[in-house]
């Protein structure tokens, strides 16, 4: 492996901060306008949230088979292509009239998207060499919390003057923006031998990535964990615009700069896992998580955002921990699909979560939900807490492919 250029690693984590923004804001560009499409095509919260789900479970489809094909074809050229495509449809679907259509032409950009999502966290471990892994993946998780916060607040700010056209087309440019930024700046791999496509390989590496029983805890941690996050998020407009809060939606938008909780989180977390460990922070980061959704039971706003702000932090620090975790640990032969398993854990929660949070919302109202959302964090938590005990031999076994 070639030596570490301190100037190159700094321009890799810009342009992956950057493409991170961009896959974000895309991703959930829907989110912030969902009241106004459930109105507009006369839909129920959990129908509406299908337009996030859907693009979420194409990502978590598309993970394993992108990370794979960037095995062959490059992980830079894999990633640029993959944004390209999901903004030139992020700029079409404002125009798409009927919603069945929409769900599909999401579905098709979740799964563009996922060349950048499942690619990423191999690309930075192989480029900067796995050093400060954990500060590194703090500054890409980020730039994910820079993008959901800023395409969401764009989005919803335009949306209740333009409605969700007009919000979904702000952010898709604002997304574009950062395309470009992210194709210009981005550096070629240095450090990836190409492997010819085979069946050989991707079976090895998920052999490999699914047999160390640590993973699963980051694994289980991103299913859960985001389908925590993303209902509350879901859920969020339609409850603090109804009675009896009835905030504007132009003001509801607002709500997503709890994500700015997150940039800075994501970012402690890693330093803080590299120097205390992994699992004391990352089981820390669900506490807070829990302790976030605990506040935002109380029927008044200021402390429903007090709440949003802790439970969105502790969510990206632990994301943040969990996901270095697998970059960090899988061997070298399986990194591209141990990363492609966490993208598809990840956003599969998300996809499946979203639903039944959503679902559970309208049976249960906010306190049922509430609840579904804490035992989903506790289930998680004792899967870390089980990695943390695993034999030393395991450890040592995988440490030295590491």
């Amino acid at each position: 492996m070639n030596s570490v250029d301190p100037a190159r690693v700094r321009k890799i984590r810009i342009a992956l901060l950057l493409g991170a923004l961009a896959l974000f804001a895309l991703l959930y560009a829907p989110q912030p306008v969902l009241p106004q499409l459930a109105r507009d095509f006369v839909l129920d919260p959990g129908t509406a949230a299908l337009l996030v789900s859907a693009s979420t479970l194409g990502l978590a489809v598309a993970a394993i088979p992108l990370g794979t094909m960037s095995e062959a074809v490059g992980r830079r050229r894999t990633m640029i292509m993959a944004l390209l495509i999901a903004e030139i449809l992020g700029l079409l679907l404002p125009s798409v009239p009927f919603f069945p259509v929409l769900v599909v032409l999401r579905l098709v950009q979740g799964a563009a998207i996922a060349g950048l999502a499942a690619v990423a966290t191999a690309y930075l471990a192989e480029e900067t060499g796995g050093e400060q892994m954990g500060t590194t993946m703090g500054l890409y998780v980020a730039g994910t919390t820079i993008g959901g916060m800023a395409g969401r607040l764009l989005g919803g700010v335009v949306g209740d003057f333009a409605g969700w056209h007009g919000g979904m087309l702000a952010v898709a440019l604002l997304a574009g923006m950062c395309t470009v930024l992210f194709v210009v700046l981005l550096p070629a791999e240095r450090n990836h031998a190409r492997q010819p496509l085979s069946w050989h390989p991707l079976l090895s590496g998920l052999r490999a990535a699914l047999g160390d029983p640590v993973l699963y805890a980051p694994y289980l941690v991103a299913a859960l964990g985001m389908g925590v996050f993303v209902t509350v998020y879901n859920v969020l407009g339609f409850r603090i615009t109804a009675p009896p809060l009835l905030v504007p939606p132009s003001l509801a938008a607002l709500a997503f700069l709890a994500y700015a909780a997150g940039t800075v989180t994501s970012t402690l977390a890693g330093r803080a896992a590299d120097r205390w460990g992994r699992t004391r922070v990352l089981l820390t980061g669900l506490a807070v998580s829990a302790l976030g959704l605990l506040l935002m039971l109380a029927n008044t706003l200021l402390v429903i955002v007090v709440g949003l702000v802790v439970f969105t932090g502790g969510f990206f620090a632990a994301h943040s921990v969990a996901s270095g975790w697998v970059g960090a640990r899988a061997s070298a032969s399986a990194r591209g699909q141990a990363s492609a398993l966490y993208q598809f854990a990840y956003y599969g929660g998300s996809s499946v979560g979203g639903v039944l949070g959503g679902t559970a919302y309208g049976a249960w109202g906010w306190s049922g939900m509430t609840v579904l959302l804490c035992c989903w964090l506790a289930v998680a938590a004792v899967g870390v807490w089980i990695a943390r005990s695993a034999p030393k031999r395991v450890l040592v076994q995988v440490a030295s492919e590491s």
